[in-house]
């Protein structure tokens, strides 16, 4: 199972990598299509548009379980998991970034499978704590638009269907090494369309076990040496 790849058509392809992750061509913001899809995941979209509406730069929260799940990583393996899914796999769906922990969104369903899967295959004890957020559980994400205070008060901001929305500049891309910082919250790959491919368990193991293996492999060859006081009597 480790070496096995999941049989699924690779998401469209992206401009070259930023720091090993991948980014929406030229923007960190989300598009009208994708503020249409995360809002799917309210019980009433509409209500949650106009609070994007009077707070476009404010984290959310949003429910999962239906429209999709989230996988929440320690940022460095969280980053080695999609560099690998864009280097050697079908891409990913949305990622972001938040509190030091990268949010990879996944198909519903895949908070329960995944850690059944880690353990059948035996890798669960190689992989860092990941939280599985599936139905009944929520999560933050980032704001629509990393900019404060672009949005007018009391109106929807100015969405367009291009990466780059909201009619202003999108920020430069952070440091990749900023993903550790608490305070970071922001998208990785932002959704831009009303129905994104999101990775299930099968694939998101692929992804768990290819990011682990260098580190256990590692471990391994550790436990293997002999201890130092016994190279010392020899």
């Amino acid at each position: 199972m480790s070496d096995w790849l999941p049989e699924t058509p690779r998401t469209p392809d992206f401009p070259p990598t930023w720091g090993h992750l991948p980014r929406p061509s030229g923007s960190e913001g989300v598009t009208l299509a994708g503020a249409d899809w995360l809002a799917t995941a309210a019980s009433r979209p509409d209500e949650l548009h106009a609070l994007w509406a009077r707070q476009p730069a404010a984290p959310s929260v949003l429910p999962c379980g239906t429209a999709f799940d989230v996988i929440n990583a320690p940022a460095l393996f969280g980053r080695r998991m999609v560099d690998r899914l864009w280097s050697d796999g079908p891409g990913s769906g949305p990622v972001a970034a938040h509190r030091g922990r990268l949010l990879l969104f996944a198909a519903p369903g895949t908070a329960q499978r995944l850690p059944a899967l880690l353990v059948w295959e035996e890798w669960a004890a190689a992989v860092p704590p990941l939280l599985c957020h599936g139905t009944g559980d929520a999560v933050t994400v980032p704001p629509l638009h990393p900019h404060p205070g672009t949005g007018t008060a009391g109106a929807r901001p100015a969405y367009t269907d291009t990466p780059s929305a909201y009619g202003v500049p999108a920020a430069p891309p952070a440091d990749p090494a900023d993903l550790t910082s608490p305070g970071t919250s922001r998208w990785l790959v932002a959704p831009d369309v009303r129905e994104p491919w999101l990775p299930g368990p099968d694939i998101l193991l692929w992804a768990c076990v290819r990011a682990a293996r260098p580190t256990a492999g590692m471990q391994r060859e550790a436990a293997a040496q002999p201890p130092v006081s016994a190279l010392a009597q020899g």
